[in-house]
């Protein structure tokens, strides 16, 4: 876990908000670029849900970073965002939906209108558990909810997963869940200066225990329809509980 670094510093009483805007909000700014040029491939649970949504089905991609997912079903309009201006710049190419800023924790959406939702590897940057349960109320407020035997709207949320024993990260049960994470600016070698170390920002991370995922679903109003782990991230379809 020598890549990976705990958060032991993570001050108890610091304002919440400037936490994440420096921890998490201007990394991806200053990374976008780059974080995007690997972000190209959707992943099959994603997918699916994506593909499952009728003709004619209104969602959102609530932190969509680069826009990968807004192609993947052409019979769906989706309205994304993202917080950061670089990664939501990246995303409009993906005509003809659209993308806009917007916070997880203020989404300016109606009530009760989409048909469905995805938010991937989003809530795990939220810095404490109130906030990560009101990022999943936000989402499952603009849900449809269920009507004369008809299903309300989905969401799909995919965290980061804290049992990782298999994977290069290495984490399991019972290791930190608040953790700082790098990201290195690598510089293709026909570019990189001899003697110059690239680059290391670090984010904010929550990983995620086994349940928790559910625990924060049901907090948040909402009823857990289908769940399970996907490379290295616990994963839920959630709808509205009323």
């Amino acid at each position: 876990m020598a890549s990976e670094e705990r958060n032991q510093n993570q001050p108890e009483v610091e304002d919440r908000e400037a936490y994440e805007e420096k921890n998490v909000h201007e990394v991806y700014q200053h990374i976008a670029k780059h974080f995007s040029a690997t972000r190209y491939k959707p992943w099959p649970i994603v997918e699916r849900f994506l593909q499952e949504q009728r003709p004619g089905a209104v969602g959102l991609d609530v932190g969509c970073g680069n826009g990968k997912y807004l192609p993947v079903n052409k019979g769906v309009y989706i309205v994304a965002s993202d917080r950061s201006e670089n990664l939501a710049q990246i995303a409009r190419q993906h005509q003809p939906h659209s993308t806009i800023l917007a916070d997880i924790l203020n989404l300016p959406h109606p009530d009760s209108f989409f048909d469905f939702a995805i938010s991937i590897a989003v809530v795990h940057h939220l810095s404490t558990p109130g906030r990560r349960v009101q990022a999943v109320r936000e989402i499952l407020r603009t849900l449809r909810p269920a009507s004369d035997g008809v299903p309300g709207g989905r969401a799909l949320v995919y965290v980061w997963a804290l049992e990782q024993k298999n994977s290069r990260r290495g984490w399991d049960k019972g290791d930190e869940q608040d953790i700082m994470v790098p990201w290195v600016m690598k510089t293709p070698e026909s570019q990189a200066t001899p003697g110059v170390e690239p680059k290391v920002f670090h984010r904010y991370y929550h990983l995620y225990q086994a349940e928790e995922l559910a625990r924060d679903v049901v907090s948040a109003g909402g009823r857990v329809l289908e769940s399970g782990y996907d490379k290295d991230n616990w994963w839920a379809i959630a709808s509205r509980a009323d």
